[in-house]
C-alpha cells in the first residue's frame, strides 16, 4: 500500500516539474503601441504606466495606462500576439469547429439526406460513412464559401491589420453566419423558441433574434427539411420493394427474401436516372432558393 502511494506521488511530482519546466520556457509577451495617429507612446515603448494592482478605484481600472486588463491588437509587425498565445487561441477554434460546423453551416441537412440515399438503396455500408462525410465537408464547403469569404473579407482582415477591436471582429464574424441561418430558418421555429424563453419579437427583423434563439430554430428547420427529402427519395425504392413482394407472393415463394431481389433493381434504377445528380443537385439548390 506504501509503495502504492509513493508511486503516486513520485508521479505528481514529475508532472508538477514538467508544468513549471514549460511555463519557464514559454517567452515572454510584450506588446508596444506604435507611432500611428490616435495611439499613445512611441515605438518599442510600453504604454503601461501604473504597475498592475496600484488600481485603488473601480474608476482608476478604466484608466489607460493601468495594466489591470488585457487587449490584444496585432497590427503589422507592432503588437505581434505570442506564439504561444496563438497556439492556444488555435486549439480553441480545433476544439469548437466541430459543434459550429454541425450547428451553424448547411452540414447537417446534407449528411441527414445522404444517410437517407444509403438507407433507401438498401446497400448497407456502400457508400462507407467516411465516403458520405467527405462529401458532406465538401459540399458544406461549397454552400459556405460565400459567407466565408464574407467574414474573411470583414472581419478577419480587419482584424490582422488592427483596424476593429475583438468586439467588433465578433459581431461582424458572426454577422454573416446569423444571415444564412436567418434564410434558413422559418418564423414559427423564431416564434416557439422566443416564447419559450419569455422574449418577445416585435420588429420581426433578424437584429432582434438572439443567437440562442437563432441557432435552435434553425437546427430544427434543418432536421425537418432533410426528413422532407428523405421522405421523397424513399417513394420510388418502397414501389420497387412492393412489386417485388408481390411478384414472390404470386409465385409462392414466401421464404425468399422480397430486399435481396430488390436490392439490384434498385441500385438499376438509381444508375439509370442518375441520382446522385439528381440528388445533389436538388439538395444543393434548397440553400440557394
Amino acid at each position: 500500500m506504501k509503495n502504492k502511494f509513493a508511486g503516486k506521488k513520485i508521479i505528481r511530482m514529475i508532472c508538477l516539474l514538467m508544468t513549471v519546466g514549460i511555463l519557464c520556457i514559454i517567452p515572454r509577451l510584450n506588446v508596444y503601441a506604435t507611432v500611428d495617429e490616435g495611439n499613445t507612446g512611441e515605438r518599442d515603448t510600453t504604454t503601461v504606466v501604473n504597475e498592475p494592482g496600484s488600481a485603488e478605484s473601480g474608476e482608476d481600472l478604466l484608466d489607460l495606462n493601468i495594466a489591470n486588463a488585457l487587449t490584444i491588437t496585432q497590427s503589422g509587425d507592432n503588437g505581434q500576439v505570442n506564439g504561444t498565445l496563438r497556439i492556444l487561441i488555435t486549439l480553441t477554434l480545433i476544439s469548437l469547429a466541430p459543434t459550429l460546423l454541425i450547428m451553424l453551416t448547411s452540414f447537417t441537412r446534407i449528411i441527414i439526406v445522404l444517410h437517407f440515399t444509403r438507407a433507401a438503396l438498401n446497400t448497407q455500408t456502400a457508400p462507407p460513412n467516411q465516403v458520405l462525410m467527405g462529401l458532406a465537408l465538401f459540399l458544406t464547403f461549397f454552400i459556405m464559401r460565400p459567407t466565408l469569404t464574407q467574414i474573411y473579407d470583414e472581419a478577419v482582415v480587419p482584424m490582422e491589420e488592427g483596424t476593429i477591436t475583438q468586439e467588433e471582429f465578433f459581431e461582424k464574424g458572426i454577422k454573416p453566419l446569423r444571415q444564412f441561418m436567418y434564410g434558413q430558418t422559418q418564423t414559427k421555429d423564431v416564434r416557439l423558441f422566443l416564447e419559450i424563453s419569455g422574449d418577445e419579437w416585435e420588429s420581426g427583423s433578424l437584429d432582434d433574434i438572439p443567437l440562442t434563439v437563432l441557432v435552435p430554430a434553425f437546427i430544427i428547420g434543418e432536421l425537418r427539411m432533410a426528413f422532407i427529402i428523405g421522405f421523397i427519395i424513399y417513394i420510388p425504392f418502397i414501389v420497387i420493394d412492393m412489386v417485388v413482394s408481390s411478384t414472390l407472393m404470386s409465385m409462392g415463394m414466401m421464404m425468399l427474401p422480397p430486399t435481396t431481389i430488390s436490392m439490384p433493381f434498385k441500385i438499376l434504377l438509381f444508375v439509370l436516372a442518375d441520382g446522385w445528380n439528381l440528388i445533389i443537385a436538388n439538395l444543393v439548390g434548397t440553400f440557394f432558393q
